[in-house]
């Protein structure tokens, strides 16, 4: 079995192993030196690889060829074309070339661009991202060569996650290197992101999602009241996987493999229906897309079992959403992972550097990293005891805590260890015990050699986040690379500059419970930003601060920065009014008919025993409690009919964003508290919608 899953993995992959198979020599070593950005693929080259790679997707059965890009939807976008090439004789042959191969022009206007193209300016080009593996995908009958791809404007603007992705790895690459040589490295050439994002995700049967609206349109539940039981008995976490979803993951997994996505981890998360799948790390923008493909095969494969697959970060009120714990570190090109402490840390200058780094780059933009994660079904989970809160902070552990106490002081000298665990029971082995525990309630934690960012959403990009985090690293390693370039005393300058770190930054490192109310005052004494909204977030995105910032990088220009919150607060407002359009719909066309039958049965119940000389005060004060309350949700309707009809009246994206989070949420929230409550009282056969404690529990 082993050895058929070997066999297995990748094999839909364009990878090293195939390219040493179908390229000559000369052509591969060619293709190395780009990929190592050593030099451009010259058109030559280029035609050779392309026709290599028609080649081996014809021999799969694939008939199309598409250049597959992220665009700011948060999706992705493929547009296909067949390798057949006519002639004029009416035969045709298989044709693909290298000009096909690094560039496609799809249609530009049809995308989100935030005010850099007008509608009638249509032209647009995909880039061939020839660092991202080339794959064949499977969909049905239909095979396609997949071409991972970034998407720019006519006029060279990015309309996509992927360009300042890769932007901000070569900004991070440059900025560390010059780090990395001033302390005396010279051998390595080149510093890359590496990322491993978990991913969480709710399954549900088909037959509920079919008569789920909100659902459907939305992504998540609009009503629904709590059920007896949901997760308090804390019994799903790490759970026996039931054999209906077991038997789903297998096929993920094999479907996921072949593409060369490597899924390592599953299990139940903490929620019922809810799971985890996390995969082994790899360079920042493969993993982007493997995490793309990741969240379109899970949705692909779960419809195959009959299940639906949740993305939403809030598919459910009242159990735990989804997020994406985004696993971050950087490694140079000959091995070294530069956030790995080693046996001693203290002494471990470059670690201490790149360490202090990062610390002082999530305290300097604690709002930009907010504003990354920043979207409508985020709001709902941040901070709400389930996930990090929206206060940005940094969990260290003892070990490293107590190295950066030492550091404000002075030289570190020494550095705490685990030791071991005895568990008391002679056929038990000692435990190695690491030096810090983990804390699962803080957005920014150190797990060992990595950070995990755990504020982004199950539904997002991880691009986003990704080019966020690479590029506030970079600056704040261009600071360090600037004093240390000039010093004549490097070690001293260095230690200089980790003492100023920690006694500027000591505010943003917290070990604590991230959940609790004396955190959220004790954030606030020490200055921390707490935005709460996804309003106030985007708008701290395109502050004059974060404009230099990333142009200085050279990963967004003045005016990308601000087509990406104009995105940002367009997706924001057009996700809330579909929500509140939706809900109407449900609650006049489904919740209201039900209800009026429910209370006409009840009313023919009371004059039917009131007629038998019976008091019924029982059901007459049922009837009033149900009258009642089908009047305070007719009310309700009307408010949230109103707020909506004044939020999309607004002029300008700001305040239309403003107006939806400030006017239409609270109108939404207090309808389906109405319509929950009538759940609870309406009789089940009549009630339209499949409840809570269905979906959840039943598979």
């Amino acid at each position: 079995m082993s050895a058929c899953i070997t066999g297995e993995f990748g094999r839909n992959v364009f990878n090293e192993v195939t390219m040493r198979e179908c390229l000559p020599k000369n052509v591969f070593k060619s293709l190395k030196k780009t990929l190592d950005g050593e030099q451009p693929l010259d058109p030559v080259t280029a035609d050779v690889i392309a026709n290599a790679m028609k080649d081996w997707a014809i021999a799969k059965g694939a008939t199309h060829f598409c250049h597959w890009f992220q665009p700011m939807t948060g999706l992705t976008a493929e547009k296909h074309d067949a390798f057949i090439s006519p002639r004029a004789d009416g035969r045709t042959i298989m044709e693909f070339s290298g000009k096909e191969l690094i560039r496609g022009e799809p249609d530009a206007s049809s995308f989100p661009s935030g005010g850099l193209r007008a509608t009638f300016e249509a032209r647009g080009y995909t880039a061939w991202d020839c660092t991202s593996p080339v794959f064949v995908k499977e969909d049905g009958k239909n095979i396609t060569l997949y071409i991972p791809c970034a998407f720019c404007s006519y006029t060279g603007e990015a309309l996509d996650k992927k360009t300042p992705l890769l932007r901000s790895m070569d900004a991070l690459s440059k900025q560390a290197m010059r780090v990395l040589r001033v302390l005396g490295n010279m051998t390595a050439t080149r510093v890359t992101a590496t990322m491993g994002p978990e991913q969480e995700y709710f399954l549900i049967d088909q037959a509920f999602y079919a008569k789920r609206l909100d659902l459907l349109l939305t992504g998540r539940t609009l009503f629904g009241a709590k059920p007896p039981r949901g997760q308090e008995l804390e019994d799903h976490y790490f759970g026996s996987l039931h054999e209906r979803v077991a038997t789903f993951m297998n096929e993920l997994n094999n479907e996921l493999w072949k593409l060369g996505v490597t899924a390592k981890t599953q299990h139940n998360e903490v929620a019922p229906g809810q799971y985890e799948l996390a995969p082994v790390f790899s360079t920042i923008n493969v993993a982007a897309d493997h995490n793309q493909l990741t969240m379109d095969t899970l949705q692909k494969v779960a419809r195959r079992h009959g299940f639906v697959c949740l993305l939403h970060e809030k598919p459910f009120a009242g159990v735990n959403g989804s997020g994406k714990h985004n696993n971050w570190s950087m490694c140079t090109d000959t091995g070294l992972n530069l956030l790995d402490p080693g046996e001693t840390p203290h002494d471990n200058m470059v670690f201490l550097v790149v360490l202090c780094a990062v610390i002082q780059a999530v305290d300097k933009y604690a709002k930009l990293l907010r504003a990354s994660v920043a979207n409508a079904g985020n709001e709902h989970r941040l901070g709400a005891n389930e996930a990090p809160p929206a206060i940005v902070s940094v969990f260290l552990g003892e070990q490293l805590t107590d190295i950066f106490e030492q550091l404000a002081k002075g030289p570190a000298k020494n550095s705490k260890k685990g030791g071991q665990l005895k568990l008391g029971s002679s056929t038990l082995p000692p435990l190695a015990k690491d030096s810090t525990d983990r804390n699962r309630t803080s957005p920014f934690a150190f797990t060992g050699n990595k950070f995990e960012f755990r504020m982004v959403g199950s539904s997002q990009s991880i691009s986003g986040p990704c080019f966020v985090l690479n590029t506030i690293v970079a600056d704040t390693l261009c600071d360090v690379a600037d004093v240390l370039e000039k010093a004549d005393d490097v070690k001293a300058a260095a230690q200089k500059i980790l003492q100023d770190i920690a006694v500027k930054h000591a505010r943003i490192v917290y070990n604590g419970d991230n959940y609790t109310e004396e955190w959220v005052a004790e954030a606030a004494k020490r200055g921390l930003p707490n935005l709460r909204s996804t309003y106030e977030s985007i708008h701290a995105f395109p502050t004059p601060e974060h404009v230099t910032l990333f142009s200085k990088h050279g990963v967004l220009s003045k005016e990308e920065v601000h087509a990406r919150a104009e995105i940002l607060f367009e997706g924001y407002s057009k996700q809330i009014n579909i929500e509140a359009l939706t809900m109407l719909n449900i609650a006049k066309r489904q919740i209201l008919p039900a209800c009026c039958e429910f209370s006409g049965k009840l009313g023919q119940t009371v004059a039917a025993v009131s007629g038998v000389g019976v008091a019924a005060e029982p059901q007459k004060k049922l009837l009033k409690k149900v009258c009642d309350l089908i009047a305070t949700m007719e009310s309700r309707m009307e408010a949230l009919e109103k707020a909506t009809a004044k939020a999309t009246g607004v002029h300008g994206t700001e305040k239309h964003a403003q107006s939806f989070r400030e006017d239409v949420l609270p109108a939404m929230a207090a309808l389906r508290q109405t319509v929950d409550e009538l759940e609870t009282i309406v009789e089940a056969k009549l009630w339209p919608l499949p409840s809570y404690a269905e979906m959840l529990f039943v598979r």
